[in-house]
């Protein structure tokens, strides 16, 4: 049986009337250099506080300092001083609304089958918010059998899944 207020249905909620807590995380895709514009496309509408959780990987690609001039806050997971107050608990307690941009495949992988390699996933296993993935993945990589295992899983936990638009990939290889 579904847990109500884990799945609520916030499809019908405008992304522009969001007021509340939005917290973004962030993984190690190349995609993750377009954050900036994101939460500032955000910015644009009534918007409540954002904070950013970034993976490891993510910040080799983009510096958490980078972030923070657009973020009311940035959590990066690896200061052990940090570690009491920003553990997946805390972050899962204090957020209205989780995204993952961009959401790697192995970041979708371990979410659908309730591993925790990374404080992330573990934030996204323990919310009861509603989480929203934004996959960012060449065509290929969409269409193979372990990724498209995933999808399902994760949106019959209650998750929303934004598919990739064909023509934005940030993986490296021939175009299409």
């Amino acid at each position: 049986m579904r847990d109500e207020h884990h799945h609520r249905d916030h499809r019908t909620r405008q992304p522009s009337a969001f007021g509340g807590r939005l917290l973004i995380g962030a993984t190690g895709a190349g995609a993750v250099a377009l954050l900036p514009a994101h939460i500032s496309a955000l910015r644009a509408h009534p918007t409540g506080t954002v904070t950013v959780f970034m993976t490891h990987t993510a910040t080799r690609f983009l510096p958490p300092h980078t972030v923070a001039l657009f973020a009311d806050r940035v959590v990066t997971g690896e200061s052990a001083d940090t570690w009491p107050r920003d553990n997946h608990v805390s972050l899962a307690a204090e957020h209205d609304l989780v995204t993952v941009l961009p959401a790697t495949a192995h970041t979708l992988s371990a979410v659908a089958t309730g591993a925790a390699p990374h404080l992330l996933a573990a934030t996204v296993l323990r919310s009861t918010a509603p989480v929203v993935f934004f996959p960012v993945m060449s065509a290929e990589m969409w269409g193979t059998a372990a990724v498209r295992r995933d999808i399902p899983q994760l949106r019959a936990d209650g998750h929303e899944i934004v598919d990739p638009v064909r023509g934005s990939r940030y993986d490296v290889g021939p175009g299409t």
